[in-house]
């Protein structure tokens, strides 16, 4: 067990605050679909994360891992060890949800899962509405970011964002909704540094909260990807300068860009490791070396929907095959 670290928190634009890293939760795919928690495993390491000074969560319907999560802080809160508001939970809408009244449904699912009575984050997980069979659905996201303000306006979710959108999308949000969204949840790694989009938001206040944050450096679907490695020389050079992991450097290099990092581990060690990366912070030039790695490579990139209208990415030649239909 690590010794416990006290996150910094960063002002979101509602007054309220974030924790400056948070647990990814999403187990990812395999042949059967998406990965689930055996054996309560996703909880325990919650609870552990949550000893080692983790304070921040971020989930999804779509992970199936809303009950753990809750679950592991529930048993924190019960221990005595936390409480509810020391703890920020993150949450995301399905695309199956988009209706205005589908997403009130969606929410007290997420309540029900999580055993909570509010969410602290909740963001639109894409601008992609969906229909129950997979079809693509013609809904506005605007209409369901109408659905949004209904549960922040009945407390149910503390603050509203959205995720995977891209910056006309979340201009249009800004220019059309009456709730101001508060967190931006995107892919951010050396390989995609995100710059403009970062900039964009910090102009509006809005925090960038990145995805997949080590990239290329970890194994992906089971399979190495071209890119950095843990291994690679500017990376450790920077990491023996500080005494660190290159892992603690890249998320550091996340942290020194105002984006909170959601790295996801069920390791012990690694989970350690993870929030251990307080204690120092990059120069300048560093940043800048690492942001030489940027090629515009995206690993979450659902091409089989390309031809939504409300797609947000570049389109590509050969789309993927869809995930979430098994």
């Amino acid at each position: 067990m690590g010794s416990f670290v006290d996150v910094p928190k960063l002002a979101l634009l509602d007054g309220r605050k974030m924790p400056a890293i948070g647990l990814g939760t999403y187990l990812g795919f395999d042949k059967n679909g998406v990965v689930t928690s055996k054996n309560k495993e996703l909880r325990d390491v919650v609870m552990d994360a949550i000893d080692m000074g983790y304070r921040h969560f971020d989930t999804a319907s779509i992970y199936n891992t809303e009950a753990e999560v809750g679950e592991g802080i529930n048993m924190k809160i019960d221990e005595g060890v936390v409480r509810r508001e020391d703890v920020f939970v993150t949450t995301k809408l399905w695309n199956t949800h988009h209706k205005r009244e589908q997403v009130a449904v969606a929410m007290r699912e997420t309540l029900n899962q999580t055993g909570m009575d509010y969410v602290d984050l909740y963001l639109m997980h894409w601008p992609i509405g969906l229909n129950e069979d997979y079809s693509h659905s013609d809904v506005d996201f605007m209409e369901t970011w109408r659905g949004m303000e209904d549960m922040y306006r009945l407390g149910f979710a503390k603050s509203l964002g959205v995720s995977n959108f891209n910056k006309q999308q979340l201009q249009r949000v800004l220019d059309e909704g009456t709730v101001k969204p508060v967190a931006l949840q995107v892919e951010v790694h050396p390989q995609i540094i995100q710059e403009e989009l970062i900039n964009f938001c910090k102009s509006e206040d809005i925090v960038v909260m990145g995805y997949s944050p080590f990239g290329s450096l970890v194994m992906r679907y089971g399979m190495q990807f071209p890119g950095p490695k843990m291994d690679d020389p500017v990376l450790v050079d920077i990491a023996q300068k500080y005494g660190k992991t290159t892992a603690q450097v890249v998320l550091r290099w996340l942290v020194d860009r105002n984006v909170v990092p959601i790295p996801k581990s069920v390791n012990p060690k690694r989970l350690a490791e993870n929030i251990n990366i307080f204690d120092f912070h990059l120069e300048q030039h560093e940043i800048e070396k690492i942001n030489q790695f940027d090629s515009h490579t995206r690993f979450t990139l659902p091409s089989f929907w390309q031809s939504h209208p409300y797609y947000p990415f570049e389109q590509v030649k050969d789309p993927i095959a869809d995930p979430f239909r098994g």
